[in-house]
């Protein structure tokens, strides 16, 4: 299932934070492309978030293959991978259905903390998310990329703020076909699959990330919702 837009709601202001977090995704998704795949592993080496370089403080200095041998050291501090990860994406599939997910969703959401107040969130969501990661495998020199986690926070947050809002969501069965599902079930079931995922061992996602995020989206909203803060996106009467 592949949502497409959310008809129910509306945005009040222009969502400048969401459109320049997918604008900077896009311009960093293109390089990728530019530089070729070699280019593309040392640029995740380097800025993509490694749990064995966090534990233990020793970063990684050369990117072995056996016929090449690359300098992949990130500058700074290992700590900036919390956040350059984010913007790295392996293929066209993770970072397109990223993009779509964060177009539908964080709109709204930004409507609702401010510009300001979203990205504090977005990137406190993708930040907790990569803790969640590391945590279950520290030892992993497997660079870790994507912007699934702070996704995974505004799903959570829509999870709780928007659970009636109408999804227009292409659906994969027999047929391709378009139907409306509320958010409560399609981000319910979303967040079901990736404790599926966990549980039969499927490798190469980092789905205790979403599964953190998502954790992290919801709390922050209950919070904020209990404080009663009015949202500035409301439904329309249909």
């Amino acid at each position: 299932m592949l949502p497409l837009s959310d008809p129910d709601l509306i945005v009040r202001k222009t969502a400048y934070v969401n459109i320049t977090l997918i604008s900077i995704c896009s311009v960093v998704f293109l390089y990728e492309l530019l530089i070729g795949t070699m280019g593309k592993y040392v640029l995740f080496y380097q800025y993509g978030l490694l749990p064995s370089e966090i534990i233990s403080g020793n970063s990684l200095q050369i990117l072995d293959t056996g016929v090449s041998s690359y300098p992949i050291q990130t500058p700074f501090t290992d700590l900036i991978t919390f956040i350059t990860s984010m913007f790295l994406h392996g293929d066209l599939i993770h970072f397109a259905s990223n993009m779509i997910y964060l177009w539908v969703f964080g709109d709204n959401i930004e409507d609702r903390f401010g510009h300001i107040g979203y990205a504090f969130f977005y990137f406190a969501a993708g930040v907790f998310a990569s803790f969640c990661h590391l945590l279950t495998d520290v030892g992993s020199q497997t660079p870790t990329v994507g912007a699934s986690g702070a996704i995974a926070g505004v799903l959570g947050a829509y999870f709780i703020f928007y659970p009636n809002s109408r999804i227009n969501t292409l659906v994969f069965t027999f047929f391709i076909t378009v139907v409306q599902i509320k958010a409560l079930w399609l981000l319910g079931f979303w967040m079901i699959l990736q404790f599926f995922q966990t549980a039969i061992g499927s490798s190469g996602v980092a789905y205790w990330a979403h599964i953190g995020g998502f954790i992290f989206g919801v709390t922050i909203a209950y919070l904020l919702k209990n404080f009663k803060i009015k949202p500035r996106s409301k439904f329309l009467k249909l």
